[in-house]
């Protein structure tokens, strides 16, 4: 009797003891199994930010020092006209304008060009000097010659561009009474091509702007006082800006 007593007792307790030992082993894997997840979510946490990280750094590299020179061009929305002078076909256009670049790296504008029409021919103009037109500078020749224009990146250029009638335009007076004409203005620029093929492949040459202006009255008398100008003006008297 006294073995069966202690028998029994024994079996109670290893039945009792192997629900313990299950719950341990459960726990311990489930332990492992959120120490694995974790582990895991922490490490492509890590990554992802790495890799924001590195995103970011290389866009502001590209933005602050690398992104290629974006010149882009704003026309005044009055411009001043001089034609001075009888059997000839010298003729001046003063526009003011402001050019900016956009890009990181330095653009140098060489030459700026002028193409006129009145809806039937067109004239072809230069940028010979800088600032108004005046019937005293004209006497005095106090005119400051255009020079090329250094534009490093994120800045901008703002002046009163003079154009000339070239001298090999066989058209003698594009402006001959009032009425509306139209521009077209074209940079010749020198883009920095540092990184060779690269820079080619992707350069952006400036657009070339396109405008109309509205000359309300033509006076010949005002070429010889006064301002020596007259004015022409956009349709809805705002600046132009380039498409892209």
């Amino acid at each position: 009797m006294a073995e069966r007593a202690d028998t029994s007792r024994t079996t109670e307790r290893v039945v009792k003891s192997e629900p313990s030992d299950l719950s341990e082993a459960s726990t311990s894997s489930r332990s492992i199994i959120v120490r694995f997840l974790m582990e895991h979510l922490m490490f492509r946490a890590s990554t992802i930010t790495s890799l924001l990280a590195i995103t970011f750094s290389g866009y502001s590299l590209w933005e602050s020092s690398l992104k290629h020179s974006d010149l882009k061009v704003f026309v005044a929305p009055v411009i001043r006209y001089a034609s001075p002078y009888q059997n000839s076909n010298f003729e001046a256009f003063a526009v003011p304008l402001t050019v900016t670049n956009e890009g990181a790296r330095t653009g140098t504008i060489m030459s700026m060009g002028l193409e006129v029409s009145d809806g039937k021919r067109s004239k072809r103009f230069y940028s010979a000097d800088l600032g108004q037109w005046s019937i005293e500078k004209a006497r005095t020749g106090d005119f400051r010659p255009f020079v090329p224009i250094p534009l490093p990146g994120r800045s901008s250029y703002t002046e009163v561009i003079l154009f000339h009638a070239r001298t090999d335009e066989p058209v003698m007076q594009i402006v001959e009474d009032a009425g509306n004409f139209t521009f077209k203005l074209t940079l010749d620029a020198t883009l920095n091509e540092n990184f060779g093929p690269l820079d080619r492949y992707m350069r952006k040459d400036p657009q070339p702007v396109s405008f109309e202006m509205i000359l309300p009255a033509l006076d010949h008398r005002a070429f010889t006082s006064g301002s020596g100008t007259v004015a022409l003006h956009q349709k809805n008297w705002q600046s132009t800006t380039q498409v892209e």
